[in-house]
């Protein structure tokens, strides 16, 4: 396996397919992925799952792109693929998500030496128990051949260079009922491993956000959510 920062490897699938222009932090790092704790604090995640929970009439089933025949990329519903209600953040947490990148966004571009552009507008998407997503990268469709083994990669997100989850509610042992927690649901990077081998799996706190580059490397799925409820913002940035 590829060393890609103190305790992180990468799969040796990338030993036989090139990534153009992938973004990577410095190898010194303890992580090739960044965390920010305490985003958001614990009260205002626990004010905005409850606004959410509250809002049923502006969540929808999330979709996934796909590339036709034509080579155009369209985005339908899928649920064998991807189980996900996808919301709008009001206008107060809005503001309040905005002014907090603002104040981590030069910490951010340090870490995987860039420049933000662009961002996208903010996701809500919401896992309830059952729902999940699986294995994808956020700027590409892996393409696969007649014996399912994984041949290369197409970029149909050129845009998304660095994507950015924010969680909301926490992952615990065992869910509250208050569903400001969630088992199962980790998100799992499918082609990351620590030192023993090990699949990295992230088990966040509420208000931590993680920020990772969107090629993939950092290819990952959502489990499926055990018991709970499993609430992130998620953004794409684009970078120069």
């Amino acid at each position: 396996m590829k060393q890609l920062s103190n305790y992180v490897y990468c799969d040796d699938l990338f030993d036989r397919i090139e990534i153009p222009r992938a973004i990577f932090p410095s190898p010194y790092q303890e992580y090739p992925y960044l965390v920010i704790k305490n985003f958001f604090s614990k009260e205002e995640c626990k004010v905005l799952t409850q606004l959410v929970q509250e809002d049923s009439g502006s969540k929808q089933k999330a979709e996934v792109r796909k590339q036709l025949n034509s080579g155009n990329i369209e985005s339908d519903i899928v649920e064998s693929y991807r189980k996900t209600n996808i919301g709008k953040l009001n206008t107060y947490y809005e503001k309040v998500y905005a002014d907090q990148f603002s104040k981590h966004k030069a910490e951010i571009e340090a870490y995987f030496s860039v420049a933000m552009v662009h961002s996208t507008k903010v996701q809500v998407l919401e896992y309830r128990e059952g729902f999940f997503y699986v294995k994808h990268a956020d700027d590409s469709s892996e393409l696969i051949n007649k014996d399912k083994k994984t041949v290369g990669f197409k970029v149909v997100a050129p845009q998304r260079k660095l994507s950015s989850v924010l969680f909301v509610t926490s992952h615990v042992k065992n869910a509250e009922s208050d569903e400001q927690s969630f088992t199962g649901g980790e998100l799992l990077f499918n082609y990351l491993y620590n030192s023993e081998g090990n699949p990295v799996k992230i088990q966040p706190e509420a208000g931590d956000m993680i920020v990772f580059p969107s090629h993939p490397y950092f290819s990952h799925e959502v489990l499926p959510v055990e018991e709970g409820y499993r609430l992130t913002l998620v953004q794409w940035h684009d970078t120069v």
